[in-house]
């Protein structure tokens, strides 16, 4: 049965220092075991600037099992499905402990924004790339970051559709973004906290 009170913990130490960690994590209404995880995206790498949203599914069994996570921000990189988002990291499989905390999960998928692992890649396209030609790799990387993480880079019907795959009704979808002047984020935000 999943643990509550520590999860409660867990949110509220992220939220404490947000600013200075470059995470975040909002609920999904009142349900504890589905979240949505921002990470701000390193300095001195192709996704500086970008804010990458995490799709995030804890199990009843967690903390004893890993939380399942998966970019819903499209992210060129070689341990990321530039397909579905999915995620080769090994905390979040076998290597996962009870000690580490959805904090960490977040930390260590912004810090394997910064230190790719093409020998053992989740896309073998983006791996290659990124071993035979590195230059375009960056580039490609830093385009798709302008294009999918920042802010203001969607018009607003794909921001409203992007909502909308989340979960949300079309109608409360662009009443938070007309209310947030666009801003994507401060809308998903805005949906999540109520």
């Amino acid at each position: 049965m999943l643990d509550a009170s520590r999860v409660q913990k867990e949110l509220v130490e992220i939220e404490r220092d947000k600013s200075l960690s470059g995470v975040s994590i909002q609920i999904y209404g009142d349900d504890l075991t589905h979240m949505c995880g921002m990470i701000s995206g390193p300095v001195g790498t192709p996704y500086e600037g970008g804010i990458f949203t995490v799709d995030i599914h804890l199990p009843s069994a967690y903390p004893f099992e890993p939380p399942k996570m998966q970019f819903t921000t499209k992210v060129w990189h070689p341990n990321v499905s530039s397909q579905n988002g999915a995620i080769c990291l090994d905390i979040l499989k076998d290597q996962w402990s009870p000690a580490l905390t959805l904090k960490t999960a977040l930390l260590s998928l912004q810090a394997l924004l910064s230190t790719p692992e093409p020998d053992d890649p989740q896309d073998a396209v983006v791996a290659q790339q990124y071993l035979r030609d590195y230059q375009t790799f960056l580039g490609t990387a830093r385009y798709w970051t302008e294009t999918f993480a920042k802010r203001g880079s969607l018009g607003i019907q794909e921001k409203l559709a992007k909502l909308v795959e989340m979960g949300f009704s079309e109608d409360i979808a662009r009443s938070a973004l007309d209310s947030c002047g666009g801003d994507e984020n401060a809308a998903l935000e805005k949906l999540c906290s109520g």
